[in-house]
């Protein structure tokens, strides 16, 4: 793999971009102004961009691909962001606001972005993965030029994310084993953040490696450093690629780790302050900062010039959407509800 300057440098915007607007959502909701609970995905970027980095035309060439979908969670917000997702709509639906993706009533974890190719987020652990399946045969029945059924996929890829806590699922099982006996372009890619909620990985799998799983099924399994985005995009490319040219399903697991706890405002109790400290000195930004100007790549004052572009940019998105109205009381049925049936005795 040979990336140019441009597409590294590409790279490392799109990892500070959900930094700071991760940053920017646990500022919000520390002052009252989202509804629900923040579920940050700091710490682990790496993975959101260099898994989106593999699809299409190159993520890293253009901003928004609409040929490849992927199905997020409910901390899906470095995923949003890293499928070009408007950081002004983002802010808003995570604040209620009736210019909000979703109308503002979606909240952090409900979000479908059809002309993104964003299938969907969810709040319920391992729900994604049929729904992944399913649109990878969705995709797999109408190749180009047909028009599927669905906004978005025109015989694409499917990447799926999904967390460890979502591997010891039935739907892990059901959606991974469909996907490989039908050979489905999907890409399963398990971010290991050792811990499920509050439950450390290794007191909820008896195997080392969750990618280990994928021989069960007929299908390769790998495993990356989730702290490394150039590792997460090789591996990402790679299975696309196959994907891609009718060879079926991978299932990644990218080693990571969450900084903060399993929602803003949590304690962490059940970790140590040496486990944090010591996953602290891997963050994914900081090492492909350093990575970038050691092999000089770039000079520091391009980096800085763009992270300070970066930061005016969530600002303004954020400040813009504060100032967005709420949705009216005569819109409380709209979108929720199949036209026609509110108020219907069922």
């Amino acid at each position: 793999m040979s990336l140019s300057k441009t597409e590294r440098l590409r790279m490392y915007e799109l990892m500070v971009r959900i930094r700071r607007f991760e940053e920017k959502t646990i500022e919000l909701s520390r002052h009252g102004l989202t509804p629900g609970r923040m579920h940050p995905y700091v710490g682990q970027e790496a993975v959101a961009a260099g898994a989106c980095a593999a699809l299409g035309e190159r993520l890293l060439h253009q901003h928004c691909v609409r040929s490849d979908c992927i199905v997020s969670t409910h901390r899906g917000g470095g995923h949003l962001v890293a499928k070009g997702a408007d950081l002004r709509k983002l802010f808003a639906e995570f604040m209620g606001r009736a210019t909000g993706y979703s109308s503002g009533k979606g909240g952090p974890m409900h979000f479908g972005i059809p002309e993104l190719g964003v299938l969907c987020t969810n709040g319920i652990v391992g729900s994604g993965i049929p729904v992944a399946a399913g649109a990878a045969l969705a995709a797999q029945m109408h190749p180009p030029p047909l028009s599927p059924p669905m906004g978005g996929m025109k015989g694409g890829v499917v990447l799926c994310f999904f967390g460890d806590g979502a591997s010891n699922t039935g739907s892990f099982h059901e959606g991974l084993n469909l996907a490989a006996v039908w050979r489905l372009p999907v890409v399963f890619l398990c971010e290991n953040n050792q811990y499920g909620e509050t439950m450390p990985i290794s007191n909820a799998v008896a195997i080392e490696d969750i990618a280990s799983r994928a021989a069960g099924y007929g299908m390769p399994g790998v495993v990356v450093d989730g702290n490394d985005v150039e590792a997460v995009y090789e591996a990402a490319e790679e299975a696309v690629g196959r994907a891609r040219s009718g060879e079926g399903p991978s299932l990644i697991e990218a080693k990571t780790y969450r900084i903060g706890g399993h929602f803003d405002g949590e304690s962490s109790h059940y970790r140590s302050r040496e486990e944090i400290d010591e996953w602290r000195k891997k963050d994914p930004i900081d090492r492909y900062r350093g990575w970038l100007l050691g092999e000089g790549i770039c000079q520091a004052s391009e980096l800085a010039a763009m992270e300070e572009r970066i930061r005016e940019e969530v600002e303004h998105a954020a400040e813009q959407a504060i100032n967005d109205p709420f949705p009216a009381l005569d819109s409380l049925v709209t979108d929720v509800y199949v036209p026609g049936t509110w108020g219907v005795a069922l």
